[in-house]
């Protein structure tokens, strides 16, 4: 009877301990998983014919999905705004907000969840299965690499037409956000570039295009690396699936705040005087009256 609660608190450290390891096990068994994908990119690239599937699966069949998301996220934002900018008397101004939001945030952001729950689950889940079914353990009984056959691959599609998708993306909202504003709410079409052309600029477009790399990156190699270290049975595989997309999207979210950061700082440094959404709210509320 006495024993029992002492031994509470040691099972309890003992377990935050085994977590802590099991962890710290994963992250390095991610980034040794990582070196050797770069190490056969930098020394062997695959064949087109292996190459070539991997991109029409991941990068022309996600081009519908990515479209629609990117146009209904650009309305959703008109939505969103015009209340708060009627009332500031700020409408003409929408578009810079939609624009700049799209391109610097949230077309990258979400092209890369688009791409994480659509590919990065199947990869993981066809991986998966061909660990199951002892497919990897035969190229590596014939003297194939499996890191050089089956994951560069994917992660090469990823890598490089992710920054398609993103600017897809944009695009794609920036014309869902211009038409819904100009045709339903009413917002002079001149006026709505004009804003949109004086504060998105080239950096804008670069810093959200910059990220997708990243975020496509990591995708694949996390989907390949829970493919890969799949536990047997349908469960087994399914599981993998889940977390290749819970992982991949908590990552995205984790890079995008340190790029983002990252990105700030450097525009800071090369145009410290630039002028901002911010810079003007102030001046043009003290003359609407609402400050």
């Amino acid at each position: 009877m006495s024993t029992a609660p002492s031994l509470a608190p040691t099972n309890r450290i003992s377990a935050l301990g085994a977590r802590v390891i099991d962890s710290v096990a994963k992250l390095g068994d991610v980034g040794i998983f990582s070196a050797r994908i770069f190490a056969w990119m930098f020394t062997r690239l695959p064949k087109r014919e292996t190459l070539l599937p991997s991109f029409y699966q991941i990068g022309v069949r996600s081009v519908p999905v990515v479209a629609i998301t990117g146009t209904f996220i650009g309305m959703v934002l008109a939505v969103q705004t015009y209340s708060q900018f009627r009332q500031m008397r700020l409408e003409t101004r929408l578009g810079s907000v939609i624009n700049i939001s799209l391109v610097r945030e949230l077309g990258p952001v979400l092209a890369a969840t688009m791409l994480a729950g659509r590919v990065g689950s199947a990869m993981a889940a066809e991986l998966g299965t061909m660990r199951v079914t002892e497919q990897i353990d035969a190229l590596r009984t014939l003297g194939a690499s499996p890191i050089h056959y089956l994951v560069l691959p994917r992660f090469l599609a990823c890598f490089l037409l992710i920054p398609l998708l993103t600017i897809l993306a944009d695009f794609m909202g920036v014309l869902g956000g211009w038409a819904f504003s100009t045709e339903y709410l009413g917002i002079d079409q001149h006026h709505y570039w004009i804003h949109s052309r004086d504060y998105v600029g080239s950096f804008d477009l670069f810093a959200g295009v910059f990220k997708s790399v990243f975020f496509g990156a990591a995708i694949a190699i996390i989907s390949c690396h829970r493919g890969f270290n799949c536990k047997a049975g349908a469960e087994g595989v399914g599981r993998a699936a889940t977390e290749a997309f819970v992982y991949s999207f908590i990552t995205i979210l984790v890079l995008d705040f340190f790029l983002g950061v990252f990105l700030n700082a450097v525009y800071q440094r090369l145009w410290p005087d630039s002028s901002t959404l911010i810079g003007w709210i102030a001046p043009l509320g003290a003359v609407a009256g609402w400050g």
